[in-house]
């Protein structure tokens, strides 16, 4: 049997980066609020860097960039991987005898 707290190439991997894609592609006014505008912020830090230095300062800023992302993508798939789990989990418990 699958366990599906193992972080596997699976189906529900499949759903979040679906999911990821329709949501980004759907913001509303309130997650607009929210959205990390990254691009624009970086554009105003290179404003104000040496020009010697902007091409280290862009680098680390896209290696931030990669870094945050590929945070928020563990964890928000720990997040919803483990909820489902545990609603899986639930509902059979419900049909032990």
């Amino acid at each position: 049997m699958n366990n599906f707290r193992e972080v596997n190439d699976d189906i529900l991997r499949d759903w979040l980066s679906f999911r990821e894609e329709m949501v980004l592609g759907t913001l509303t006014k309130e997650d607009k609020k929210h959205y990390i505008y990254f691009d624009e912020i970086c554009e105003s830090i290179l404003k104000n860097v040496p020009k010697q230095n902007q091409k280290y300062v862009k680098s680390q800023l896209d290696r931030l960039d990669k870094n945050f992302m590929d945070y928020l993508c563990y964890w928000n798939e720990k997040y919803y991987r483990n909820g489902f789990c545990d609603g899986v989990q639930l509902i059979g418990g419900c049909f032990k005898l």
